[in-house]
């Protein structure tokens, strides 16, 4: 006997969050699967936070960072990354979460969800042409940037510990690494 699992798309997983379904769950929908998000520790919130405050003050009105709020996705996806760098479109995002065209990259803070950040996430968010992603690893206190999306993947992978990182849609910008290290 074969198992299929039931996929579930993403107006389905807006009508269970309306009526209340997923209510007191912390859950995201990855590619039609709703996943558990396991709760964030203390350097993982602070983190989120601080390294928020800093790229909101350092990109000013030219972007929007939106701190752990969905996006959507169209592989029947939407996560709520850490960080989304993201258009400044004001009340367009009240009629829907920023889709791939609207974001600039986006950024997970990572200890306990490492494994699913850098493999199903990492490929999600390929696989929707987001132009990058960034997976800051606390455990091993190291940067992993992904660039060039091609065919479901990231053609581009660094592993920072020091210096600078400059965003592919802000080339004027320099994040140095350890601001996203703490």
């Amino acid at each position: 006997m074969s198992v299929t699992i039931a996929k579930w798309t993403v107006d389905d997983y807006h009508r269970m969050i309306e009526v209340g379904l997923l209510e007191n769950r912390h859950v995201e929908l990855l590619n039609g699967e709703i996943i558990e998000m396991p709760p964030e520790g203390l350097e993982h919130a602070y983190l989120g936070d601080e390294v928020g405050k800093y790229l909101s003050n350092l990109l000013g009105k030219s972007a929007r960072v939106r701190e752990a709020r969905p996006i959507t996705l169209p592989n029947n996806s939407e996560p709520e990354p850490d960080l989304a760098i993201v258009k400044p479109l004001g009340q367009i995002y009240r009629q829907h979460h920023p889709y791939p065209e609207d974001i600039f990259w986006l950024i997970e803070f990572s200890n306990t969800s490492l494994v699913k950040d850098l493999d199903v996430k990492r490929k999600t968010y390929a696989a929707a042409e987001i132009p990058e992603y960034w997976v800051v690893d606390l455990k091993h206190r190291q940067l992993n940037v992904f660039r060039q999306p091609v065919n479901g993947d990231y053609v581009q992978a660094v592993t920072l510990t020091a210096g600078e990182i400059v965003p592919v849609a802000f080339p004027d910008i320099k994040v140095p690494v350890q601001q996203l290290l703490g």
